[in-house]
């Protein structure tokens, strides 16, 4: 295997880790404003919650939400950062193309981030109904934003693009909303939505746990048909005789995820939800495979491995680079996840500026 080769696998590697871990992200951001609804009882009947007239029940659901992710989401994001400068600094020509002809929508997923980001860090800083509401919305915006964007994106680079002679990119905002692309954006909301379904159903107890198991079972069949269309398209338009082995992954995966969550057996779920996601990256990085962005306006002009890859020396240096630093990154946040493993209810959270009367339970 060459260098470029391997860090082509490399960048597949990240975004496939960014996709599993910010997907149940992006998922805990856009459902929290659903699994935030209650009504007058139902935080009383949370165990060990007393229901006190004055506080906004609502906004603790919220909060209790949002903690599921709260120790693990700055660390997920370290993926994309990562695969973006791995792309940047491996392929250079395929950074700069890309970038070039998916300016607008990178820019309104970078702007989505860090909303999100400033709405989740900022969010507890203000103890007034306004300013939480509007953190909310912040934080929904940069969950529902991304999620579309991105698989707007990448079907859009496997199905190619109008790219000159000189590696330009000729096309405007709107060869990108294209039937298959925004399939692309309709499978990654989906999927993203149930693997946050499941993610919340596995860390949550209690009124939250049955709210969001709810939400996975019933998104977990319109998930399984978009995907399993997203991803024969692919197969029949631009995969090969490999590609069937992720597809069939992913599909076989998809059945579990829909068993599971009919079934209640929320771990099972999210592993069957993390390897749908990583098998349908995994596919699409496999059909791409030697080009990595290829032109419709002429074969000859396509961007591959071959000529986008940096020096043998600048491979070098990321190479042993990685192979340092990569392993302590990734056992480090398996340490995290580890640490911060237990369930969280209502029970956990106190009411917003206050000192809380709330019986809290042991974890």
């Amino acid at each position: 295997m060459s260098l470029p080769e391997f860090w082509f696998l490399a960048v597949a590697f990240l975004f496939v880790g960014y996709f599993v871990l910010e997907g149940f992200d992006f998922g805990v951001g856009m459902l929290m404003p659903f699994l935030g609804r209650s009504h007058p009882s139902a935080v009383a009947d949370e165990a060990g919650v007393d229901h006190e007239p004055g506080f906004d029940d609502n906004d603790r659901r919220r909060r209790a939400v949002l903690n599921t992710i709260g120790p693990v989401w700055d660390g997920n994001e370290v993926w994309v950062i990562t695969g973006g400068g791995a792309l940047f600094a491996a392929f250079g020509g395929w950074y700069a193309t890309m970038f070039s002809a998916f300016y607008l929508p990178l820019l309104l997923i970078l702007v989505g981030l860090i909303t999100r980001i400033v709405a989740i860090e900022w969010r507890g800083k203000i103890n007034h109904p306004r300013w939480r509401m509007w953190c909310d919305i912040g934080i929904g915006l940069g969950s529902w934003i991304p999620a579309l964007l991105w698989g707007v994106a990448f079907a859009n680079v496997l199905r190619g693009l109008p790219i000159d002679a000189d590696h330009q990119y000729t096309g405007g905002v709107f060869n990108l909303l294209n039937p298959y692309g925004l399939l692309g954006g309709l499978t990654t909301l989906l999927a993203f939505l149930t693997h946050g379904a499941v993610f919340v159903a596995l860390k949550t107890s209690g009124v939250l746990h049955e709210d969001s198991a709810t939400y996975a079972k019933r998104l977990a069949i319109p998930t399984a048909v978009v995907a399993a269309v997203f991803l024969l398209w692919t197969q029949f338009a631009y995969g090969n005789a490999w590609t069937w082995i992720p597809v069939l992954i992913a599909a076989v995966a998809a059945i579990v995820m829909v068993v599971a969550t009919y079934l209640r057996r929320e771990g099972y779920a999210f592993a069957a939800t993390t390897i749908a996601i990583a098998g349908t990256v995994s596919t699409l990085f496999a059909a791409l495979f030697p080009d990595v962005l290829p032109s419709t306006l002429d074969d000859a002009y396509t961007l591959t491995i071959a000529n986008t890859s940096s020096s043998d020396y600048t491979l070098t240096v990321m190479t042993w680079a990685a192979v340092f630093i990569l392993p302590v990154v990734i056992g480090y946040q398996a340490w995290t996840y580890w640490v911060f493993r237990k369930r969280i209810s209502v029970a956990h959270i106190p009411p917003p500026g206050g000192v809380s009367s709330l019986r809290a339970s042991s974890r």
